[in-house]
């Protein structure tokens, strides 16, 4: 199992659910979470339909998702001036 965060909330398990990020002890995918806040519910929301979650553990995902994206991102070349 390959930890994905320091605070060991997200682990990756080939073993569990195709080896998708989820938040650790769940079957709950960081796809899940953030599709639900992409589809507009709060935090609260999530909570309530996954009641095994804890919200440190949605902000860490939410976390973990905005550092990855900058992460991702590509870096914008030097113009080049004529």
């Amino acid at each position: 199992m390959q930890v994905l965060d320091d605070q060991q909330f997200i682990v990756r398990d080939p073993q569990v659910c195709g080896g998708q990020p989820v938040i650790r002890g769940t079957r709950v995918t960081l796809q899940t979470v953030l599709a639900s806040l992409a589809d507009g519910d709060g935090i609260d929301d999530i909570l309530a339909d996954f009641p095994t979650l804890a919200r440190e553990q949605v902000e860490t995902v939410i976390a973990f998702a905005a550092a990855s994206a900058s992460e991702d991102l590509p870096t914008p070349g030097v113009p080049h001036l004529t």
